[in-house]
């Protein structure tokens, strides 16, 4: 598979974007270098290439998404992990801009009522934040807990989305 890379400057930090010609793939917070090991260790053999023109649309929504222009989403996805991940993420995608869900209320929306932790876990390897948004899941007590990118970005984003 070829993947197609690039860097976006946000309010957030520097993301780095990858995408494949079936849709985005992986968005790293942290780093290319996390960008590239995460890459390689769900895509083994992937070809990696410099190519901004090839996530121009995602580029294009990010931008509008931090310009308060955009709540919503449309875009090809293609990230890659089990079938119980994915089941978790296309229910995130259903959690709308400005509201939150908790971890339990996900697992009860996928029909596993007991399998937070699952949950929790599918939502940390999450490899497109923000577009699948698993900023917007909290605690069941309302607290903030677990992100990728650390929570002051989750706080940031949330703060964006007119929750906190």
């Amino acid at each position: 598979m070829r993947i197609y890379v690039s860097e976006l400057n946000t309010p957030v930090g520097t993301l780095h974007l990858a995408s494949s010609d079936q849709g985005v793939v992986c968005i790293s917070l942290s780093g290319k270098e996390d960008l590239l090991r995460d890459l390689q260790g769900r895509i083994p053999g992937t070809k990696i290439e410099e190519n901004a023109s090839k996530n121009e649309r995602v580029i294009k929504q990010l931008k509008e998404y931090f310009s308060g222009t955009r709540k919503d989403f449309d875009l090809p996805l293609h990230p890659i992990g089990t079938e119980f991940q994915k089941l978790v993420w296309r229910q995130l995608c259903q959690v709308p801009f400005g509201q939150t869900a908790s971890y339990k209320e996900i697992a009860e929306r996928i029909g596993r009522p007991k399998a937070m932790r699952a949950v929790g876990q599918a939502n940390h390897r999450n490899p497109i934040p923000i577009i699948i948004p698993c900023h917007r899941i909290i605690g069941s007590n309302g607290h903030l807990v677990g992100f990728g990118g650390g929570l002051d970005k989750k706080r940031f984003l949330l703060s964006h989305e007119g929750v906190l």
